[in-house]
Parts: structure tokens; C-alpha cells; sequence
């Protein structure tokens, strides 16, 4: 009998790779002539994984998530990684809006992505490891299949697929 071949199904982000695009986009938001003195800052929580931007006006704000945006996209952050808040009202007419930066496949995605993958009929067996997946089968092709249909679906945040073998 062939020995089983597996690969697991994660979502993680480069925080390093987040900071990096955070200090352009600092940056760039004192240099820029219509962001200059507007007022507009931005912080980063490493340890809360957590972008915040706090503008004088929504339209001041939006522009600066904006460039984090291009930030993250040319440090190669996956932007449905990041998951904007509502913007709140602040002191004054000012107003802040805070980002989540995902990390790990949380228990409902985990089961709909199992679900998904068993509804491919194909010959796999999936296991669900805390905030990864492991999909493992005898046939390597059967494998890429399965890699093949995930890269075609969208569960809100980026997949990553490492450990194959």
C-alpha cells in the first residue's frame, strides 16, 4: 500500500512584511501635499494585530487606508487579511477606524471549508488541527485537485497550503 501524502490548509500573515507597508505608509502620509497637515495618523498594535487610522474627516480617512492599502499590496499582505471596522465618530468632527488582521482559520470557516472539499467527492480525508486543516490522501494528484478547488473558491481571507508531502 502507497504511504499517504498530505499538505496542511493555512491562513497566515507576515507581520514583519505588515510593519514594513505601516512605516511607508507613515511615510508617505507626511510627505503627501493633501495629507500633510490634515491630521490624519495611523498605529499599529503588533501584539493585537490591529491597524487603527484616526482622520479629521471620513473622506481624510478613507484615502489614508487607501495607501496603507497600496502599502500592504506591494510588501505582498493579502488584502482580505485586513478587516476594516465601522468608522466611529471621535473627538470633534474627527473620526477612526480600526482594522483586524486576521490570523488562523477560525472553527466555522475550518467546517465550511471541510464541508467544501468532502462535497468534491474526491478520495481525501480532512482533518481539522485547531486553526489549520490537514487534508491527506494516497494519490498525489487527488492532493493537487483539492489545492486546485480551494485556490477557486473565496472564504474572506487568504489560504496557504505548506507541509506537502
Amino acid at each position: 500500500m502507497a504511504k499517504e501524502s498530505s499538505f496542511d490548509v493555512v491562513s497566515t500573515v507576515d507581520m514583519q512584511e505588515v510593519d514594513n507597508a505601516y512605516g511607508q505608509a507613515k511615510r508617505e502620509i507626511a510627505q503627501r501635499y493633501d495629507l500633510k497637515d490634515s491630521g490624519a495618523e495611523i498605529s499599529l498594535d503588533k501584539g493585537g494585530r490591529k491597524l487603527t487610522v484616526a482622520a479629521p474627516a471620513e473622506f481624510v480617512a478613507k484615502q489614508v487606508i487607501d495607501v496603507i492599502g497600496s502599502k500592504l499590496i506591494k510588501r505582498g499582505v493579502d488584502l482580505s487579511a485586513v478587516k476594516w471596522g465601522d468608522i466611529v465618530p471621535a473627538a470633534g468632527q474627527s473620526v477612526r477606524r480600526t482594522a483586524e488582521i486576521i490570523e488562523g482559520i477560525d472553527k466555522e470557516t475550518a467546517s465550511k471549508i471541510s464541508k467544501d472539499i468532502r462535497g468534491t467527492k474526491l478520495k481525501c480525508k480532512v482533518t481539522i488541527e485547531g486553526d489549520k486543516l490537514r487534508v491527506s490522501s494516497a494519490s498525489r494528484d487527488t492532493l493537487q485537485e483539492v489545492i486546485a478547488f480551494l485556490k477557486g473558491q473565496d472564504y474572506g481571507q487568504p489560504l496557504q497550503y505548506v507541509n506537502y508531502r
